[in-house]
């Protein structure tokens, strides 16, 4: 049985698309899906960059791509009322109900979608109480424990090479985003072109 990993963060719309697809990704395949939040502010400050909904024109781009590619892909969802918002409130009740820095697909979805459904602010204090109310997470949310938690899933991430969300990882292999399902398909099918080309950019010379 093969495994992923499927490193995700809440704020993020792509990793939301990724999310409510994937099982049509699986279909027919004998596979284990671990779940594991990061902090993907973290990955922008390690690797120096900017969010997408922190460039103007960007923002506004990411915004409408996403909607389009809901409506699509016949997925259910809405923008929140503010976004960008701070996700560490949701990131760690997540972390808060799960273990060893995993957590299942129903509590992945739960956040999601109270997220990315309805159109609510997904960091209103009293929709966030309701919502730990609901998942009744083992764990304090505000530990240290998680906390750091978090932040350990985080560090592990960039040590994998991970720079975004969605990210899955399989047998050492990174798929990023929304757009690479297809790709990840084709390699669980077996296609060729993983043999042949996987390796292909490593060999190319940099410039300057």
């Amino acid at each position: 049985m093969k495994h992923i990993t499927f490193y995700l963060d809440f704020i993020s719309p792509y990793a939301y698309l990724a999310f409510e697809k994937l099982p049509e990704v699986l279909m027919g395949h004998n596979i284990h899906v671990s779940y594991k939040p990061l902090l993907f502010a973290g990955l922008l400050k390690h690797h120096g960059q900017l969010g997408p909904a922190e460039i103007p024109g960007k923002r506004e781009w990411t915004y409408r791509q996403v909607l389009w590619l809901a409506y699509r892909h016949g997925v259910d969802m809405q923008m929140p009322a503010q976004h960008p918002f701070n996700p560490l409130g949701l990131l760690r009740l997540a972390l808060a109900c799960g273990h060893d820095g995993l957590i299942n697909r129903y509590v992945a979805e739960t956040i999601f979608r109270h997220v990315w459904q309805g159109g609510a602010d997904a960091a209103d204090a009293q929709r966030l109480h309701a919502l730990t109310e609901q998942l009744a997470p083992q764990q304090d949310p505000r530990s240290e424990a998680v906390k750091a938690q978090l932040k350990a899933n985080t560090d592990q991430a960039i040590a994998q090479g991970v720079f975004g969300v969605p990210t899955l990882e399989v047998d050492g292999k990174l798929f990023w985003g929304f757009d690479a399902l297809p790709m990840l398909k084709a390699y669980l099918e077996g296609d060729v072109w993983f043999e042949q080309a996987w390796n292909a950019p490593q060999q190319v010379t940099r410039w300057p």
